[in-house]
């Protein structure tokens, strides 16, 4: 069984952090690629943060309110 790393994306430029504003899925739950998993607030825009694979989210590494930067590791996905 492979893990993959849900990374916080970058989606602009000069976006160097966001804010976890809320988590669509739980430890435990079912995901497809592609779905969303979870909201972030950057440069006072919301977006949702899709789904890198297919499997089950195991692991939450940031909560919401938590501001993360580009890149960091913030979930993982058992495929």
């Amino acid at each position: 069984m492979a893990n993959i790393k849900v990374l916080l994306p970058q989606f602009g430029m000069g976006m160097q952090e966001a804010e976890i504003v809320r988590w669509i899925k739980a430890v435990g739950d079912p995901v497809e690629a592609g779905e969303p998993l979870l909201e972030i607030e950057a440069a006072k825009t919301t977006v949702e943060v899709p789904s890198p694979g297919a499997g089950t989210l195991t692991e939450i590494l940031a909560q919401e309110g938590d501001t993360v930067e580009v890149r960091a590791h913030i979930a993982t996905i058992a495929a």
